[in-house]
């Protein structure tokens, strides 16, 4: 393989840049932007710190990041296994970026920013669901926002449902959980462990 070393081979296999790809960043969140990050329920957020890129995912209810004003994002930190690798980036790089995905919609929007950590009670308590308020919080500030066009969605066929997967056909959680405590040398019942797990995200999701 022939690596490319350089931005100008890069650029010389490509041709100029869409006119409006230029145009369609912007450096604050727009009335248009704003109606998509309230409208979606999943993003995913990329994180570097120390020990790396992170690449995680997010998801409540349409609407669970907030845009405070043009400039700034909040998004609240639910309960999870308490890695906090995103967290730990955040609070020792601060670089972000999100992407913004709504189902059945083709078009996804990214933003980057500077990250932080923060702690409000009430403001915390505001983002409650089931009466549980998130651990803390992210907040965004806004550098760069843009809509990605819907070829990416397209090619996949991400909202299709001929693109429905039938979950058996893969390892389960409990299989993939088992396998990597066996290595550790520790007892792990994987199958216990799916059969529980309907029962258990009730109980924990939140």
């Amino acid at each position: 393989m022939k690596q490319i070393k350089t931005i100008e081979e890069l650029e010389s296999m490509y041709g100029k840049v869409v006119p409006i790809a230029k145009y369609k960043e912007i450096d604050y969140i727009n009335e248009h932007y704003r109606r998509f990050i309230e409208a979606a329920p999943f993003l995913v957020l990329a994180t570097k710190g120390e020990r790396g890129i992170d690449c995680s995912p997010r998801g409540d209810p349409p609407g669970f990041v907030r845009v405070v004003d043009e400039k700034t994002l909040l998004i609240p930190d639910r309960r999870g296994n308490n890695r906090i690798d995103s967290l730990r980036n955040v609070v020792a790089n601060g670089e972000v970026g999100l992407i913004f995905l709504i189902p059945n919609v083709g078009e996804a929007i990214r933003v980057t920013g500077k990250g932080s950590v923060v702690l409000d009670d009430s403001l915390q308590e505001s983002f409650a669901i089931n009466g549980k308020s998130p651990t803390c919080l992210i907040k965004v500030e806004v550098e760069k926002a843009y809509y990605q066009c819907q070829k990416a969605i397209a090619r996949s066929k991400l909202w299709s449902e001929e693109s429905h997967v039938d979950r058996s056909t893969l390892p389960t959680a409990g299989d993939m959980a088992q396998h990597f405590s066996k290595q550790e040398g520790e007892e792990f019942d994987g199958a216990a462990y799916d059969r529980e797990y309907p029962e258990r995200m009730k109980r924990v999701i939140y």
